[in-house]
């Protein structure tokens, strides 16, 4: 069998979210944006004992995951969660879990 014949777009877009969960801290960054309405990446890196470059990263992952959305409000960088992706994801995941 053929990769386009035996995993799905749903199941290749479950595996990516599932990528970008793998790490503590940036399930940690969804947990606290989920939170509230949205940060500055200023107030993430007093709240996690991190290099800026590895918050960075970790913004990046869940931003090319969809999962976040990051406003550039000059000079700081405003994060929100992507509420439509957000919300797919916890369906996936719960309809994967319930099976």
């Amino acid at each position: 069998m053929t990769k386009d014949k035996t995993i799905s777009p749903n199941q290749e877009k479950l595996a990516k979210y599932a990528k970008v969960l793998s790490h503590p801290v940036r399930v940690y960054i969804l947990e606290f944006l989920a939170k509230q309405a949205c940060c500055f990446s200023g107030d993430l890196d007093k709240l996690l004992p991190i290099a800026r470059s590895t918050l960075s990263q970790h913004l990046k992952e869940l931003k090319n995951a969809d999962l976040i959305q990051g406003n550039i409000e000059y000079p700081k960088i405003r994060y929100c969660l992507n509420t439509e992706k957000w919300e797919e994801a916890k369906k996936m995941f719960t309809g994967f879990f319930m099976e």
